[in-house]
C-alpha cells in the first residue's frame, strides 16, 4: 500500500490538473442529481445530461414524478439503456422521497440505500456533493485507477475498493478525489492505451512504473 507522503503527491497533483472538481452530471434540484445518478449506471454522463433537460421540464416535481407514468418517463430516457427498469425506479423513487422523506433527499448512507435502484455509488456521490459529507464514489474510472497508482489491491469489487479507500485517502478529500478520478480516467488514464509517459502520476503509480513508455 502506498505511503502517507505518496498518497499526499497524488492527491496534491491531481488538484493541481483539475482544480474544479466538480461532478460531470447538470441539476438544479437535489433529486435531479439523485435521478441523474441512476440514469448514468451503464450509461456516459454526457448522454444524461443530453436527456435530463427534457425529462425535468416534462416532470418539473418531484409529485409530477410520482404521478408519471413509467412507460412515459422511459420514453424521455430511452437512450440511457435499461430505460424500463430505470423509469419505474426513478416513478418509485420520487413517491418514497415524498412519503418517507418530505420530498427531501436523505443525507445518511442506510436512508439513501433503501431507495429504489440507489446503491453505494449513488449514495456515496449524493452524500459528498450534496450533504458534503466524505465519500467514496467507487466507479469504473476510480477502481480502475486506483488499482493502478496500488491506492487499492486491484480489486474490481466496488466495496472493496471504497473499504480500502477509506483506510487511505483523508476523509476530507475523498469525494473530490474521486470527481478527479473520473477526470483523469477521460483525458489520461483510460481504460485502453492509457497516457502513462505524459501522465504526471507517473513517478507514483505502480501501473506506469512497469507500462512500458513510447
Amino acid at each position: 500500500m502506498k505511503s502517507k507522503a505518496a498518497v499526499g503527491r497524488i492527491i496534491q497533483e491531481l488538484k493541481a490538473l483539475y482544480p474544479d472538481a466538480l461532478c460531470s452530471l447538470n441539476y438544479e434540484k437535489d433529486y435531479e442529481l439523485l435521478f441523474s445518478v441512476r440514469l448514468s449506471a451503464q450509461c456516459t454522463d454526457a448522454r444524461v445530461n443530453l436527456v435530463t433537460p427534457a425529462l425535468f421540464a416534462r416532470f418539473p416535481s418531484l409529485e409530477a414524478f410520482a404521478q408519471a407514468d413509467p412507460e412515459e418517463v422511459g420514453e424521455y430516457i430511452r437512450s440511457c439503456g435499461f430505460f424500463r427498469t430505470k423509469a419505474k425506479d426513478l416513478v418509485e423513487c420520487a413517491k418514497q422521497l415524498l412519503e418517507r422523506f418530505d420530498g427531501k433527499v436523505p443525507g445518511t448512507m442506510e436512508e439513501l440505500t433503501s431507495l429504489p435502484g440507489v446503491g453505494r455509488k449513488t449514495a456515496n456521490l449524493i452524500l459528498g456533493d450534496i450533504y458534503k459529507q466524505p465519500a467514496y464514489v467507487c466507479d469504473t474510472h476510480c477502481i480502475r485507477i486506483t488499482g493502478r497508482l496500488g491506492l487499492t489491491d486491484g480489486s474490481k469489487d466496488p466495496l472493496k475498493v471504497e473499504q480500502q479507500l477509506r483506510k487511505v485517502l483523508p476523509p476530507e478529500e475523498s469525494s473530490d478525489f474521486c470527481h478527479r478520478m473520473v477526470l483523469h480516467g477521460r483525458a489520461v488514464c483510460t481504460a485502453r492505451n492509457p497516457q502513462c509517459a505524459a501522465c504526471s502520476l507517473l513517478g507514483d503509480c505502480d501501473y506506469g512504473k512497469k507500462a512500458p513508455q513510447a
